[in-house]
C-alpha cells in the first residue's frame, strides 16, 4: 500500500517555516541531550550510592535512587522522542507526536514512585539509631548539585525550544536531582553540626527531598495529560493565529478557533469568514493565504484547516411597530 503524504499548499501560499526535516533535527538535537543524561546519572547514581553507604548519608543513598530514576526516565524520554520524530503515514495521519506526552507521563510516574520509596526509607531509618554522616559526604552533594543543575538548565533550553513536553520533564528529573541534593546537604550539614541527636538529620532531608520531587511529578503529569486530552494551549497560541488570519487581506471575521498540541506540533481548525460574493476558486487561494499567514506565524503549526463562511454582518434589533 502506497504511503500517504502530507497535503500540499495553495500555490500562492508562504513556504511554511515548520518542515519535518526541521522538526526531525529539533529531535535529533534533544535525542543527544538526553544520551548525555544516561550517563551522567548512571556515573552520579554508582557515586551517590557507594558514597551514602559508606560515609552513613541516607540522604545520599536517597539521591542514588533519584539518580538512577532519572536515567531510566531519561531512556523512556529518548524512545519517545525517537518514536515521535516518525513522519505521518496511513496509520497515524497525524504523527507520532503524542509519544513525547505519554514519556512525560512515564517519567512523572517514576518520580513520584521514587518519591514513594524514599519516604518509607526515610521513616523506617528515622525510627532506627544510627551514626553520624562522614563530612566527606559534603563534597559529594557539592559536586551533584553543580553538574545536575548544569544539565537541567540545559535540557530546559531544549525545552523551551521544541515545546517537547518530554524534554521539559525530563528538564525537571534533573532539577529535582539537584534539589534532592541540596536537602541533603543541608540536612548532612545539620547532623555534622548540631552533634550528637541530631544523626537523622540527613533522613529528614531525604523527606523534604521526596516531598519536592512529588510536586515536581506531579506538575509534570498534569502537562503530560493535558496534552494527551487535547486541552487547549495557552491564549498567545490562540492569539497568533487568531492575529495573523485576520491580518490577511480578504478575511472579514473569525469565527471559530480550535488547537490541539501533539508532541512539539500544533493542529489548528479555524472558521474564516469572508464576502459571499466570492467565488469558490477565490474562497479556495484565499484560504491558502491564510494557512501560510498562520504558518508564518506559528512555525510550529504542522496541520492547518481553513473553513471558509460567507461573513455575515451583525443585525440591529427589528423595531416591533
Amino acid at each position: 500500500m502506497a504511503r500517504s503524504t502530507p497535503p500540499t499548499e495553495s500555490p500562492d501560499s508562504p513556504t511554511p517555516l515548520w518542515s519535518p526535516a526541521a522538526h526531525r533535527a529539533a529531535h535529533r538535537s534533544a535525542q543527544r541531550l538526553v544520551q548525555i543524561g544516561v550517563l551522567i546519572n548512571a556515573v552520579l547514581a554508582v557515586i551517590k550510592l557507594v558514597a551514602g553507604l559508606l560515609g552513613n548519608a541516607y540522604a545520599l543513598v536517597a539521591d542514588a535512587i533519584e539518580s538512577a530514576t532519572d536515567m531510566i526516565g531519561s531512556l523512556v524520554v529518548w524512545g519517545g522522542l525517537r518514536i515521535a520524530s516518525r513522519d505521518p503515514d496511513e496509520r497515524y495521519p497525524f504523527g507520532y507526536g503524542r509519544a513525547e506526552a505519554l514519556a512525560g507521563a512515564v517519567v512523572s510516574a517514576l518520580m513520584l514512585g521514587a518519591a514513594a520509596g524514599i519516604t518509607v526509607e526515610s521513616v523506617s531509618e528515622i525510627l532506627t539509631p544510627h551514626h553520624a554522616p562522614e563530612p566527606w559526604t559534603l563534597v559529594v552533594l557539592v559536586l551533584v548539585i553543580v553538574v545536575k543543575e548544569a544539565l537541567a538548565k540545559k535540557v530546559a533550553s531544549a525545552g523551551d525550544a521544541s515545546g517537547s513536553v518530554a524534554v521539559e520533564a525530563d528538564a525537571w528529573h534533573h532539577r529535582a536531582d539537584a534539589i534532592s541534593s541540596a536537602a541533603a546537604f543541608i540536612g548532612i550539614s545539620a547532623a555534622l553540626i548540631g552533634g550528637e541527636g541530631w544523626e537523622v538529620a540527613d533522613d529528614w532531608a531525604a523527606l523534604v527531598a521526596a516531598a519536592l520531587i512529588a510536586f515536581n511529578g506531579l506538575t509534570i503529569l498534569r502537562r503530560a495529560l493535558g496534552e494527551l486530552m487535547d486541552r487547549a494551549p495557552e491564549p498567545a497560541v490562540h492569539d497568533t493565529i487568531r492575529r495573523a488570519a485576520l491580518a490577511t487581506s480578504g478575511v472579514l471575521d473569525v469565527e471559530k478557533l480550535k488547537v490541539r498540541k501533539s508532541g512539539t506540533a500544533y493542529y489548528v481548525d479555524i472558521h474564516v469568514q469572508a464576502d459571499p460574493a466570492m467565488t469558490l476558486h477565490q474562497a479556495h487561494i484565499l484560504s491558502g493565504r491564510v494557512k501560510g499567514a498562520i504558518r508564518a506565524q506559528l512555525p510550529a503549526a504542522a496541520g492547518v484547516l481553513i473553513h471558509m463562511e460567507p461573513f455575515e454582518p451583525p443585525t440591529d434589533a427589528v423595531e416591533v411597530s
